[in-house]
């Protein structure tokens, strides 16, 4: 029978390695305060008066459609917790960011008088 090529030579240690890559960028607590990210080219068009369509953010970010509804509704709305309305304009779907109390303070002041 063949041997098999599984080595057994165990006199040489285990590698250790880094469990993040380099330029991995997971840990970042608020990436909209880097001025150029994507994430803060999307909320500025988004608090726009007149506000942004999709399409818009394909051509600024790059992302693919389901990427930017993605976005607008788990970081815009879950994440950050903003006002996030959409109108029907000339056939076109227009985002934007409405000012008022952001759902998650609210709800936290809510739930904290209660108690």
């Amino acid at each position: 029978m063949p041997r098999s090529k599984i080595s057994t030579n165990k006199s040489r240690p285990a590698s250790k390695r880094s469990t993040s890559k380099p330029g991995s960028r997971k840990g970042v607590a608020n990436p909209a305060a880097g001025g150029g990210s994507k994430q803060a080219i999307v909320l500025a068009q988004l608090r726009q008066p007149t506000g942004t369509t999709i399409v818009a953010i394909m051509k600024a970010t790059g992302w693919q459609q389901h990427s930017v509804r993605g976005f607008l509704a788990g970081i815009v709305r879950k994440r950050l917790g903003l006002n996030l309305d959409s109108l029907r304009v000339d056939g076109a779907r227009v985002y934007r960011v409405t000012d008022g109390d952001d759902a998650k303070s609210s709800s936290r002041q809510s739930k904290q008088v209660e108690a």
